[in-house]
């Protein structure tokens, strides 16, 4: 028996400074709907990263998708692009301190359990990285989420994110980049 069903979200969108605010904000609503909000700042954090990577390096356009997944006990981001090029992990001991490039990955490897990238088909590739779950999802997993009037307009439109407006704002991570 599965207490805990598996959880998804997908968000395809331009790797656009704009579009990078706009997704970390996604992120940060979809997890508050899954009462996983110790996992916010890590998790957009990340993604904010990713996409970052993607705007700067991804060739031949800035198209990319970003997906969530909850699995019992870890949640998974992951960002997929076209660019089949994989990603150069930058040394960050000799990385000048004030530098404002080429230390994103080692920010995603300090703020997650793992991470990794794998190829994606001929054309692409996903960058990933995982959070443990496991003391959030088990205080939560007893009660069932409350039902706002925004879950209906979440199954009519999954563009939608469902917030629950009855819990506590949430500051969303700060990033470095415009949006």
């Amino acid at each position: 028996m599965i207490s805990n069903p598996s959880r998804h979200c997908t968000v395809e969108l331009q790797a656009l400074p704009s579009r990078i605010g706009q997704v970390r904000r996604i992120v940060s609503a979809q997890l508050r709907y899954w009462h996983l909000d110790p996992l916010i700042d890590r998790a957009a954090l990340g993604v904010t990263e990713l996409l970052t990577n993607v705007h700067r390096h991804a060739r031949p356009d800035k198209t990319c998708v970003v997906e969530l997944e909850l699995l019992l006990d870890r949640l998974t981001v992951s960002v997929r692009d076209r660019d089949p090029r994989l990603p150069v992990v930058e040394d960050v001991e000799h990385t000048d301190a004030l530098a404002t490039r080429g230390r994103g990955l080692a920010m995603v490897a300090a703020v997650s359990e793992s991470w990794g990238v794998r190829p994606d088909g001929e054309s692409g590739k996903v960058v990933w990285f995982t959070l443990p779950a496991v003391a959030t999802v088990r205080d939560r997993a007893a009660r069932p989420p409350r039902r706002t009037g925004a879950d209906q307009g979440a199954r009519l439109f999954p563009e939608v994110v469902a917030v629950d407006d009855r819990r506590p704002a949430h500051a969303p991570a700060r990033s470095a980049v415009v949006g």
